[in-house]
């Protein structure tokens, strides 16, 4: 009984510090938690830690195709090009154009007819330099007419010109030359004059009939992108008449007929000039003599072309245009086609953001 008594008595003082331990255990825990515990019936307490995130821009854009967004003309001479020290090698570049004329009359006391024209234009370049090397290509096609009431559409405009040209830099702005040049068009052609109502035997011209082709080596002089001078004085020039019927003596300079090819050799000197009158307002000047060694060399062959172009915005301009030619083998007269209208021109070109390079290299190329 003694021992009994005494384990009694020790079991009741354990169980009795065992359950101080237990408070003090839970007292600690309790204010551990009312410590670091949040507060979720207030978020007036919460603070939210800022995020910095740097923007990235997700829309991927192709920079050697963008539209200039102020008016460009198409590159004169290829001055530009040949001093750009980009390591791509091609250059493009392309203009695309139509010309409206169109006239309406109701019961006007002076008369009139009603008429409608349009000429559509393309023109590209495709150029490659590589160190002192560079190649020039233009193809420029055109073709128009104009549809009066009670009469059949009738032709206004009809030309094909495709040319190539080598050059090799030989320093202060002069370059060895050779080019080869084809022109011609791409209908029959009428004198509406002398038959208002022709038909296809009263053509005086056809798709190769003339064909003109020039080949040939020289120099080339171009200090600027507005001004370009080339001199061929080994210069061939071949002209083309494959319709039968127009293959007479004195057409196109043939000598005989049944003729279809006529040979010259001589010399030509071609002077290209842009003036920028105003702001949107430039005149361009295409000038071109022929000579030829074997045959009546004081009959000099003349051919000016002369554009002015007034635009209005990048899309929209006012062209008036001159064409004027002589060649005595031909007609013993001055030949003359001018023409006036509205255009809606669109351009491609490449737009390059890096500021050194616009001072040297003009918007409408695309360089790859």
């Amino acid at each position: 009984m003694k021992w009994t008594g005494f384990f009694l008595l020790f079991f009741c003082f354990y169980k009795g510090q065992e359950s101080n331990y237990l408070q003090t255990i839970d007292s600690l825990n309790q204010q551990h938690w009312q410590k670091n515990a949040a507060r979720l019936d207030s978020i007036s307490e919460v603070k939210l830690l800022p995020i910095f995130v740097k923007p990235a821009d997700t829309l991927a854009i192709n920079h050697t195709l963008l539209v200039p967004n102020t008016p460009q003309d198409i590159p004169l001479t290829p001055f530009n090009l040949l001093r750009t020290k980009d390591p791509k090698h091609w250059f493009y570049y392309g203009q695309n154009t139509l010309v409206f004329n169109q006239s309406a009359f109701s019961n006007w006391n002076s008369g009139g007819n009603n008429n409608i024209g349009v000429i559509g234009k393309v023109n590209y370049q495709i150029n490659y330099k590589k160190n002192r090397h560079f190649l020039d290509f233009n193809f420029k096609m055109g073709y128009g007419f104009v549809a009066n009431s009670g009469q059949a559409a009738r032709k206004t405009d009809d030309y094909m010109d495709f040319s190539g040209n080598y050059g090799y830099d030989l320093g202060q702005n002069y370059y060895l030359s050779t080019g080869l040049q084809f022109v011609s068009q791409f209908m029959p052609g009428y004198n509406y004059s002398s038959t208002p109502d022709p038909t296809r035997s009263d053509r005086i011209s056809n798709f190769l009939a003339p064909a003109y082709v020039n080949l040939g080596l020289g120099i080339s002089y171009n200090p600027q992108e507005n001004f370009q001078i080339i001199f061929r004085p080994i210069n061939g020039k071949f002209t083309i008449v494959a319709d039968h019927e127009l293959q007479k003596a004195g057409n196109f300079g043939l000598e005989r007929d049944g003729q279809s090819l006529r040979s010259e050799i001589g010399a030509m000197l071609n002077v290209q000039y842009r003036v920028n009158i105003f702001k949107n307002i430039n005149f361009t000047n295409n000038l071109n003599f022929f000579t030829n060694y074997l045959f009546h060399p004081e009959r000099v062959d003349i051919a000016y072309s002369g554009v002015l172009n007034m635009k209005f915005n990048k899309f929209i301009s006012t062209l008036v245009s001159l064409d004027l030619l002589y060649d005595h083998d031909q007609v013993q007269k001055l030949q003359l086609k001018q023409s006036l209208g509205i255009g809606v021109s669109y351009n491609f070109g490449f737009v390059d953001d890096d500021k050194e390079l616009k001072k040297k290299l003009i918007k409408p190329f695309i360089a790859r």
